[in-house]
């Protein structure tokens, strides 16, 4: 019959033993954060490249998809391990801050202008990005924006300052700010038939077209570059440093390069490798 005494050991071994357990399961359980743009995600580039990840390093990758902004402002709060986004200049500012280590070009895709396949405003047929923007603003047709302060959504703002419009000043019924990511925002642009600017990716992988085409494509001004950094570990002492690190030595390495070029959709290339382009 056992003692008390030995109960009491055989508890305390017992607790010790699931502690022990825990603590092992815990250093075992390697991952970490990627902040992303949700292009990334909701293309299914990540559903692609991430599972190759883990299978070489053993590391899993939690990934925050919201827009570009968003991303960099949950980075500056130390909620990231990574920044994977695509807005050069929000990047460089975010450097600039000290809250990156070093950025480095990933790939590329562009962005393109969809709208009605019945186009009210004209604005098909051709390359001229700036006068389809202004076409869009003289129609008042309707187009929604993502409004999110996402990369593509800076992109818009871009556009339509260079176009010569202030759009703040001239929006009205005809824009719609949805604060969407991109997947959501261009279900409310089928559902309203209304213009909307996209990265190709993402329409690619999207389903509930519509009426929805592409009209106007192949501006210059339509390139789509994407970054990736480490956040910055002195400034951010959580951030896992080697295990980030890992991250963005994969997705650069002729490794992680050819798996973003081999992922399609319908046979159709999504994204194009760049890493170590000068000035890209």
């Amino acid at each position: 019959m056992a003692t008390v005494v030995d109960r009491r050991s055989f508890a305390i071994s017992l607790v010790a033993l699931i502690a022990i357990g825990t603590i092992s399961g815990q250093a075992q359980e390697r991952f970490i954060t990627v902040a992303s743009t949700t292009s990334t995600e909701q293309s299914g580039l990540f559903g692609h490249l991430l599972p190759r990840f883990e299978q070489k390093t053993g590391i899993k990758v939690h990934v925050v998809a919201v827009g570009t902004g968003q991303a960099l402002d949950l980075a500056r709060r130390g909620d990231a391990d990574v920044v994977f986004v695509h807005a050069r200049p929000a990047e460089q500012k975010f450097l600039a801050e000290g809250h990156g280590v070093k950025r480095y070009p990933v790939m590329y895709n562009d962005f393109v202008l969809l709208g009605p396949k019945t186009d009210p405003a004209k604005i098909g047929g051709g390359k001229d990005i700036l006068e389809a923007f202004k076409r869009l603003e003289a129609a008042r047709a309707p187009f929604v924006s993502r409004g999110d302060k996402s990369g593509t959504h800076l992109a818009e703002l871009d556009l339509w300052k260079a176009a010569g419009i202030d759009i703040d000043k001239e929006k009205g019924p005809w824009y719609r700010d949805t604060g969407q990511g991109m997947g959501p925002a261009l279900n409310t642009a089928s559902s309203m038939n209304a213009y909307i600017l996209a990265d190709r990716g993402t329409w690619l992988s999207f389903k509930n077209r519509g009426d929805l085409a592409i009209l106007v494509d192949g501006d210059e001004r339509l390139f789509n570059q994407y970054g990736v950094m480490l956040v910055n570990p002195d400034k951010h002492p959580s951030v896992k440093k080697e295990l980030g690190q890992m991250f963005v030595d994969w997705v650069i390495s002729p490794e992680g390069q050819k798996a973003i070029s081999d992922y399609k959709v319908n046979r159709a290339q999504l994204f194009f490798p760049n890493a170590g382009q000068p000035g890209a």
